[in-house]
């Protein structure tokens, strides 16, 4: 699978079908591949923009290999997709990332104690997998602590906040009763995240640290560069970097953080194995972008070195403030980009505006 180098016109396999894919296709099609995405929703938006398109289940083993006869490369967008379908796929065509990977990361507890093994710090935690386990979990961490589903869990989905005066019952019926990893609450001073791309070479080049604000535990707004120290910013790329050469990764993923009160001490907090949407700002504020850096890792091309324009902020577009886009078209230094959903739902991320200030 290393080693693989696509020649413009080959065909990059996409599963699903979100903004990402659509921002992945676009990338590609700059440096001149095809795209084909698979996906179950009829109405994905990263079907508007590609050269072929599968509509079908994730299980549909006939459809999977339909897929896999078409591409020369399979990649992913985001990490629900089933780690037994990229399995299925690794078996007729190459898979990058590896789907061990994409198995790692979609267990909240596989990927905390393989952080944990890089020496890596992250909050205490502890597995819950029965109700009876939890009482002894909050015992070893400690309150206020977060319980969160080991899988499926994003946007703040799958969690709850456990506090003194909490019934634990509802906390487990609110996390849908599954297989749970009870996290210490981080009184952090800020989020940051590191985009990373790693090549099949070996090669890692990161992105700028990331400063990250989240509303309702969805990402609102990215700021670069983040105000932290020399040692941090230092520190949060080390950890990068560390992560995508254990995984022996190739393409990109991001690796979030909380800062610590006195912005020294970094903990990883998730590990997100695709192109992210705090990587946003780097379509319009860097010399190359998140998107185009993951085609030419997962296309066997060498990285780019990724240079900043200045200092930017990237503004996600939740719900209807779509609908008010037009107030972004006139602002200087400001770039719309609008994924094409047709449903608006609170909270649903409809589009990004980014942000370049010349001035640092």
């Amino acid at each position: 699978m290393s080693g693989t180098v696509l020649a413009p016109q080959a065909t990059i396999g996409v599963l699903g079908g979100g903004q990402l894919g659509r921002m992945l296709a676009l990338a590609a099609a700059r440096l001149g591949f095809k795209c084909h995405i698979f996906a179950p929703s009829p109405d994905s938006p990263a079907f508007d923009v590609v050269h072929r398109v599968s509509c079908a289940d994730y299980n549909d083993t006939e459809a999977l290999d339909r897929f896999a006869a078409d591409v020369d490369v399979v990649t992913y967008e985001f990490e629900n997709v089933p780690a037994e379908t990229a399995t299925f796929l690794a078996a007729r065509v190459p898979v990058l990332p590896d789907p061990q990977i994409l198995a790692t990361t979609q267990d909240r507890l596989a990927e905390k104690l393989f952080v944990r093994q890089l020496d890596i710090p992250t909050a205490l935690f502890a597995a819950v997998a029965q109700p009876a386990e939890l009482t002894a979990a909050i015992e070893r961490i400690g309150l206020p602590a977060v319980l969160k589903t080991r899988r499926y869990g994003y946007d703040g989905k799958g969690q709850a906040t456990i506090k003194n005066d909490t019934d634990l019952q509802d906390a487990w019926r609110e996390v849908g009763g599954q297989p749970c990893i009870l996290e210490a609450f981080v009184p952090f001073e800020r989020e940051v995240s590191v985009v990373a791309a790693r090549g099949q070479d070996g090669a890692v080049e990161c992105f700028d640290v990331t400063e990250n604000e989240h509303r309702e535990h969805i990402l609102k707004t990215s700021r670069v560069p983040a105000a932290l120290s020399q040692f941090a910013v230092h520190e949060a790329r080390r950890i990068a970097e560390a992560i995508a050469q254990k995984f022996a990764y190739v393409g990109v993923l991001a690796v979030e953080m909380f800062v610590l009160p006195g912005g020294g001490e970094i903990l990883v907090n998730e590990i997100a194995p695709r192109v992210h949407n705090s990587g946003h700002w780097t379509l319009d504020g860097a010399s190359v972008s998140q998107f185009e850096q993951h085609i030419r890792a997962v296309a066997g091309w060498p990285l780019a070195k990724p240079i900043r324009r200045g200092r930017v902020e990237m503004i996600n577009l939740l719900g209807s403030e779509v609908e008010d886009l037009q107030r972004w078209l006139t602002v200087p230094g400001a770039a719309v980009h609008v994924y094409g959903k047709a449903a608006i739902r609170p909270g649903r991320k409809m589009g990004h505006v980014t942000r370049v200030f010349a001035d640092e």
